[in-house]
């Protein structure tokens, strides 16, 4: 499905995108940025656990419309082109979830 004109995604939302395989990415950058940038930041999801990394965010099945528990990897932030995003978004993340994976993110990066 084509988005719509004037479409650009939206900070906290999901959206299928195929990176080392199909999988959710979560939009991290801030609208600003993502309405008018040809990529945008976001940070990939995976449904495997890996009790190690510390800097992943649990994200439980429902939340935004992912069928299973899957977790935020917040250590591997990266940039992608929008055009590869599958519009349209899976769902949107709550404020609260969205606010640990940025704090988690900050710890990745060493601005915390």
């Amino acid at each position: 499905m084509q988005p719509p004109p004037g479409w650009f995604p939206r900070r906290g939302e999901i959206y299928w995108a195929s990176l080392d395989k199909l999988r959710p990415v979560l939009v991290l950058s801030v609208d600003a940025l993502n309405a008018s940038a040809f990529a945008i930041c976001i940070v990939p999801i995976t449904s495997i656990e890996h009790r190690k990394f510390t800097l992943r965010v649990p994200i439980k099945a429902g939340e935004a419309r992912l069928e299973r528990n899957c977790w935020a990897k917040c250590d591997q932030v990266t940039t992608l082109e929008k055009s590869l995003l599958q519009y349209p978004a899976l769902g949107v993340l709550s404020a609260p979830l969205l606010a640990a994976i940025q704090e988690q993110v900050k710890k990745a990066l060493g601005l915390s």
